[in-house]
């Protein structure tokens, strides 16, 4: 067997590995989410001890509130979809294609392991 026919292998044959990628980062991204859960009163109060000599601070306060819980959100939806698509990569389902792009997109934002598996699923899977 030559070493061109290594290089040019079907794209389905690494649907399972990439599935188990996928699983492993849900279930990374969504430890992370709950992590965040645990310490959102010690990120609260760090936070509020760098505004005291802000004459307003409720306003940094409510923004800080808002950006966190989208960061929670967004890990969580993004840990679902993640385990999701890897769980149907793995079982070689039909529509694992478009979830697992979908997973790729959310996943890009997370440097640096979301960035490299989803950059990696995009290159693979878009036509």
């Amino acid at each position: 067997m030559s070493t061109a026919s290594i290089a040019v292998s079907h794209p389905g044959a690494r649907r399972p590995t990439l599935g188990l990628c996928w699983i492993l980062y849900g279930v990374v991204r969504i430890g992370g989410g709950i992590w965040l859960i645990f310490f959102t009163p010690t990120a609260t109060v760090m936070f509020g001890a760098l505004l005291n000599r802000v004459p307003d601070p409720f306003p940094l306060m409510f923004a800080f509130h808002f950006f966190y819980t989208s960061a929670i959100v967004l890990g969580a939806i993004a840990g679902v979809v993640s385990l999701i698509a890897g769980l149907m990569l793995v079982g070689g389902q039909s529509s694992a294609r478009r979830l697992a792009i979908v997973a790729a997109v959310l996943s890009v934002s997370d440097i640096p392991l979301g960035t490299t598996l989803g950059a990696f699923t995009l290159a693979l899977l878009l036509p």
